[in-house]
């Protein structure tokens, strides 16, 4: 007994120093009173909605205003998403940039019957916009992939994450549908 609980807890030691470098992208003032989490997958339309319609307000009205920090982190949905998340963690500069192209273009790269067929079209997508990353070195990164289903797991876990788009706001699972307006009117009374 005390073996496996000694093992299981080096197991969380190393896994954590594997993913030390690696940190989930976000935006906002870092000491903000309100701290928004959500969980999505890089496959999901309701996601791809959530950055398009959604998040442009979102930011506007309380991120860039220092009310609120948002943090994107990877709930991949299927293999594809898996794929794309690696891709977009791969840069250290915590940039949103990688993430809203991804969103931005889905129909462009999110398709393929096999592996292969949805990894030729994720580099094809990066060729084609003209993202500059090692695009071989971060689809086959093993640390980024340890990172993305660890955040994946921990979803689960911690706020039984199980669909996608889903938003944690200071802890809290949100329970409302996510269009600004409801997310808006909980934020304020927040302030």
């Amino acid at each position: 007994m005390i073996r496996k609980y000694l093992f299981s807890l080096l197991i969380l030691f190393f896994s954590s120093l594997a993913n030390a470098d690696m940190n989930y992208i976000s935006e906002g003032n870092k000491d903000a009173k309100i701290e928004i989490i959500v969980y999505e997958s890089l496959t999901c339309g309701h996601c791809a909605n959530f950055h398009k319609d959604v998040y442009p307000e979102l930011k506007e009205k309380f991120i860039d205003t220092g009310l609120a920090k948002i943090e994107f982190r990877p709930f991949p949905l299927d293999y594809g998403a898996l794929q794309a998340a690696k891709l977009s963690q791969c840069r250290s500069d915590n940039s949103l940039n990688i993430l809203q192209a991804l969103y931005s273009n889905q129909k462009k790269w999110a398709k393929g019957n096999t592996q292969d067929e949805l990894n030729e079209s994720l580099r094809n997508f990066f060729i084609s916009e003209g993202i500059n990353i090692d695009f071989e070195k971060c689809i086959n990164d093993k640390k980024a992939e340890d990172f993305v289903i660890n955040s994946r797991i921990n979803g689960a876990k911690d706020y039984e994450i199980n669909a996608t788009p889903t938003m944690i706001i200071n802890g809290k699972k949100f329970e409302k549908a996510l269009n600004f307006k409801n997310i808006k009117n909980y934020l304020e009374k927040m302030i």
